[in-house]
């Protein structure tokens, strides 16, 4: 079968204030037969949005990405300067090979690994990520519960970490909301995805799209 792939440009300006760091341009290859893992959804684009303007909190610090799919949550924080793990499922071959292809087009050095929700592989016991990233991983409510167990047991090895996601609300917090509190996570920043997103991207963009902050109940809250 003939599939479709293309690249998409992704642009982040600086400040109105002349931000001296100016801008950050990012290739994207994407497959337009819309695989999860091979399309950029607007979560990516919210979230990826959020980690520039929160640019200063994400330099230099250690950042994993679930779900990470074409990846641009985390090829901006790589760009702006923090150490990058990038990972989505492992029996995903098309999807991993991909994330390393558009690593290796826009010059990053991230680690692309494979990491199942759920799966307690040699791999996972070493990550000591301060930020973990997530766009759009709250979309199969059947695999909310390997999500969290995963998120979860992340914290536990960085308490002081947070959880950052940007997810459809599709059907309300309630089963999310029980889900942390069974996992022993708590809410510390909820906000609409489109309050901080710049009008020429709001415009491309549609739904009720939530983010939100997670870390343990009885850790450090983030800032």
């Amino acid at each position: 079968m003939t599939t479709t792939t293309t690249i998409s440009q992704h642009d982040f300006y600086g400040d109105d204030d002349g931000d001296s760091e100016g801008s950050v341009y990012l290739s994207v290859i994407e497959n337009m037969k819309e695989e999860y893992g091979l399309f950029v959804w607007p979560c990516s684009v919210i979230l990826a949005e959020y980690v520039w303007q929160q640019r200063s909190r994400f330099r230099g610090s250690t950042i994993l990405e679930l779900g990470a799919g074409t990846s641009l949550p985390g090829l901006v924080a790589a760009k702006v300067g923090a150490n990058v793990t990038l990972t989505d499922d492992s029996s995903k071959a098309e999807v991993l090979e991909n994330m390393t292809r558009v690593c290796e087009l826009n010059n990053l050095n991230c680690n692309v690994m494979g990491l199942t929700w759920g799966v307690w592989d040699a791999t996972i016991f070493d990550l000591r990520p301060n930020i973990i990233l997530g766009a759009d991983v709250l979309y199969d409510s059947s695999a909310f519960d390997d999500l969290f167990a995963t998120v979860s047991f992340l914290l536990q090895n960085s308490p002081d970490a947070v959880f950052i996601t940007t997810y459809h609300n599709r059907s309300g917090h309630h089963l999310i909301e029980f889900l942390m509190v069974k996992w022993g996570l708590k809410c510390v920043k909820l906000v609409d995805g489109f309050s901080f997103l710049p009008s020429r991207k709001a415009s491309l963009l549609s739904g009720n799209i939530q983010l939100v902050e997670i870390v343990l109940s009885c850790g450090k809250s983030a800032a």
